[in-house]
């Protein structure tokens, strides 16, 4: 220590000049990096070097060049920065096309307890694949629409080729599609909840089946409660119905087996045993001489459909597919039914009122090279955009189709447009907007992975994704309306179910 010291003593006369002549050589050395970093710059050297035409005006290409020079320089700080920050290529796309107020706005941090409908712009994703997803999912709530950051993705209407650069309208949210916040949450159940429905005509009957087998009848009235908790699968529950009366709810399930309950009791009365998964089912929807249809039809993993008389638990009539059928919807006279496969094709079959018989009559292939299981088919009776009945169809991978149907030709498709989003993990599902579409637009809902609910517009090329509701923690898999339309449920894979309340346009105005 005593040497230390007194070396120290000793040395410290000379060491004034000795920093100063580092400093000099040090500020000579960054002066010479900065030179040569600014001289070195490829895309500075393009710029400048770039040739002129014998025809052009001196003054021109000269400002020309100084302007690009200068746009050399901002894009090579902008890609140190996004280098820097270790975002993907679409972040900084977003970065670089943000609006002037976007840093003052990035200090908002939102909370996870935010309303929908007022909810942050870089809201933090809980799921391992949140960042990959919300990064090409996003978009900010519809009142912040004003200063949202740009939504790219991929949509074909009606032929048009395929954008990367589609951006949302700077516009406040319309009356159409904005929610006052949410009017109640389940959160009893312990499994992710992979399928919910309102009852048939219904505004405040809900039900959702579980991947633990369990099927929970809820009231969503203004003291919201559980019904009935209907246990007996002992596997996923994949799909249900409700009977046209509400009595009856009709279950099918991974354990092979199709069950019927009877809501008021809370009681199996029919459990129907097959070789396979049960992966769809459906209600004939169609009465006849004022008596309920006893028709159920199942999809299964064994590559057909089957109905039922759901009386005695007897087969009726069966029909071969290519694929395992994974959904299914009727129309609304009961004459047609279409379904999905495990491949994405989608059929449009013929069904005999009085006697369940099934015959396919068209096929839908899709034109994609990567074949994906189709977790939605719903028909719609009426369409603006069609003018005519149509039918939503949504596939794992992320596309969303709208058909038009024709009723006289057996239910013959036509693809009308469609929406190309981010894959999925699991089976997500999507939802006509029946009457927000009679009043403006042509509105689908979705799920997604990134844990928020969409809702995008058909008819708006550039700007689909026209809001989104920020609740869940947890990747988005169930979507369903009521009948009167003002309240959205959704579903998520921890288990939590959220009923949004719409806002009505009346309240809009008065406000």
């Amino acid at each position: 220590m005593a040497e230390q010291t007194s070396a120290a003593v000793n040395d410290g006369e000379p060491e004034p000049r000795q920093n100063e002549h580092h400093q000099n050589h040090n500020n000579n050395k960054s002066n010479d990096t900065d030179n040569e970093r600014s001289t070195s710059d490829p895309e500075l050297f393009c710029c400048l070097l770039q040739p002129a035409t014998a025809e052009g005006d001196p003054e021109y290409i000269g400002i020309r060049r100084l302007l690009l020079s200068r746009k050399a320089e901002a894009g090579v700080l902008r890609r140190r920065d996004w280098r820097c920050n270790g975002k993907t290529y679409v972040a900084y796309r977003n970065y670089i096309s943000r609006p002037r107020n976007w840093e003052r706005d990035s200090l908002r941090t939102p909370s996870l307890q935010s309303t929908p409908g007022n909810s942050g712009r870089w809201f933090p994703s809980p799921t391992p694949h949140g960042t990959r997803w919300s990064e090409v999912d996003s978009l900010s709530s519809g009142r912040d629409l004003q200063n949202a950051n740009p939504v790219y993705n991929h949509r074909t209407s009606f032929g048009s080729s395929v954008s990367d650069s589609d951006r949302p309208r700077h516009c406040g949210v319309e009356a159409a599609y904005s929610f006052v916040g949410m009017h109640c949450i389940f959160d009893q159940c312990k499994a992710s909840v992979t399928v919910l429905k309102f009852g048939h005509m219904s505004s405040d009957l809900l039900a959702y089946g579980a991947s633990d087998g369990t099927l929970t009848v809820c009231s969503v009235s203004e003291n919201p409660s559980v019904i009935k908790q209907l246990n007996g699968h002992s596997k996923d529950v994949t799909d249900f119905d409700f009977t046209s009366n509400n009595q009856y709810i009709a279950s099918s399930s991974l354990d092979k087996t199709v069950r019927v309950w009877e809501i008021a009791k809370g009681i199996c009365i029919r459990v129907i045993y097959g070789v396979s998964s049960q992966l769809c089912i459906r209600f004939h929807p169609v009465s006849i001489n004022g008596v309920n249809n006893n028709f159920l039809s199942v999809g299964n993993a064994n590559k057909e459909i089957n109905v039922f008389n759901f009386s005695t638990g007897r087969v009726i009539n069966r029909s071969i597919f290519d694929s395992e059928v994974t959904s299914m919807d009727h129309d609304h006279t009961g004459h047609l039914l279409f379904c999905g496969d495990a491949q994405g094709c989608i059929y449009s079959v013929n069904m005999n009122s009085h006697t369940g018989v099934l015959s396919r009559s068209h096929r839908y292939r899709s034109s994609s090279r990567h074949k994906s299981a189709v977790t939605t088919v719903q028909y719609r009776s009426f369409s603006l955009l069609a003018r005519g009945p149509v039918l939503l169809t949504c596939t794992q991978d992320g596309n969303l189709s709208f058909f038009s149907v024709a009723l006289e030709i057996k239910g013959y498709l036509t693809l009308r447009c469609s929406l190309k989003l981010a894959p999925r993990i699991h089976k997500i599902q999507a939802s006509f907007c029946p009457l927000l579409s009679l009043e403006k637009g042509e509105f689908i809902v979705a799920g997604s992975e990134d844990s928020n609910v969409y809702f995008y517009d058909l008819t708006k090329p550039k700007n689909t994704c026209v809001n989104k509701l920020q609740g869940h923690r947890f990747p988005v898999m169930g979507i369903a309306w009521n009948h009167g339309e003002n309240l959205l449920a959704s579903s998520d894979f921890y288990g939590i179910v959220i009923v949004w309340k719409r806002e009505r346009s009346h309240q809009k105005r008065n406000t």
